[in-house]
């Protein structure tokens, strides 16, 4: 059983500071789904309004005591920056990845931390000040392409990825979150630490304080003259925003709310089907066609039907009842 950690403001503004970067979250179930046993993760939203609640110190405060279980988005939408990239690894051998990405990152003179997750590691790199997703995800693109570290999506199962995901979000998007370090997972019941500081949250802190940030002028050398692979451009383009399809008035299902599209391709957007990742399918994450023209249209191409995807979503159909 994991001990519980008491918090002091200090400790929970540090952490705010270096790892928050927006107040939209998310936050891991505290139940397991009983079709497969995993904590899903969700957006909290208002009882009232259905908007999502925003990011406060005292939820931050909760997932360092291990109470909940957070997820954090890298990219601020206003401007287009990250204070970390994250490289997320959980496949056979991902540690030895890991660590050959950290030893290559010493020679450009980036410090990255090593955190242990349930199934590899997560590898974190910090800014002196905010910097631009699209140059910091063509930067440790190229590096593993170098490495020869494989890239998950880039035609693989297995691989590496980066957070942020996205090169931009729109105002009225998220990106992709990643559970926010310290904090206890739900389904394994304990904290992952980063390696080279006491199992402690203050001296875990004060090993990231220490560790140096990359600069925007570093940055800015580390990618001159550098040519954006082609399955980083198909990745990160920017969409529209949707809501001008929509009826100004009412709040009527929108599975863009809750999914975020991987990939575009012909007339849809494709990415992985809630309802069969419930069941521990579609690991290649594109059974799920949504319409660009009208995203009210999906459809799940492994034959999982609207009900079992708004189910899988905690949305359920309303089913109508005789008087």
């Amino acid at each position: 059983m994991e001990p519980v950690f008491n918090p002091n403001e200090e400790l929970v503004a540090r952490y705010i500071e270096t790892f928050v970067n927006r107040r939209a979250y998310t936050r891991q179930s505290d139940r397991p789904d009983p079709a497969n046993g995993r904590h899903y993760y969700y957006r909290p939203r208002k009882k009232d309004s259905k908007d999502p609640v925003p990011l406060s110190a005292m939820t931050v405060r909760l997932h360092l005591e291990g109470t909940i279980t957070i997820g954090l988005y890298a990219i601020n939408p206003k401007t287009q920056r990250c204070k970390w990239v994250a490289i997320d690894a959980d496949y056979e051998h991902a540690l030895d990845d890991l660590l050959k990405l950290q030893w290559e990152l010493r020679k450009d003179r980036v410090e990255a931390a090593l955190e242990r997750s349930r199934r590899g590691g997560h590898l974190w790199i910090f800014a002196e000040k905010p910097l631009r997703a699209r140059d910091c995800r063509l930067y440790i693109f190229d590096l593993a392409r170098r490495l020869k570290v494989p890239l998950k999506g880039a035609g693989l199962a297995d691989g590496i990825e980066v957070f942020p995901k996205q090169d931009e979000v729109l105002a009225n998007e998220f990106g992709n979150a990643l559970r926010a370090p310290l904090g206890v997972h739900r389904g394994a019941g304990k904290r992952y630490w980063f390696y080279g500081a006491d199992y402690t949250l203050e001296a875990q802190l004060n090993y990231l304080n220490r560790l140096k940030r990359v600069t925007e002028d570093e940055l800015k050398q580390f990618v001159a003259g550098l040519k954006r692979p082609e399955e980083l451009e198909r990745q990160t383009k920017p969409r529209r925003p949707f809501s001008i399809i929509f009826r100004p008035h009412g709040r009527e299902f929108r599975i863009l709310e809750h999914v975020t599209a991987k990939r575009k391709r012909g007339r849809n957007y494709w990415t992985r089907c809630p309802s069969c990742a419930r069941q521990g399918r579609d690991r290649s994450g594109d059974n799920l066609a949504i319409s660009i023209a009208d995203p009210r249209k999906y459809r799940c191409w492994a034959g999982c039907s609207k009900e079992m995807i708004r189910s899988a979503l905690g949305c359920p159909i309303k089913q109508r009842t005789g008087s």
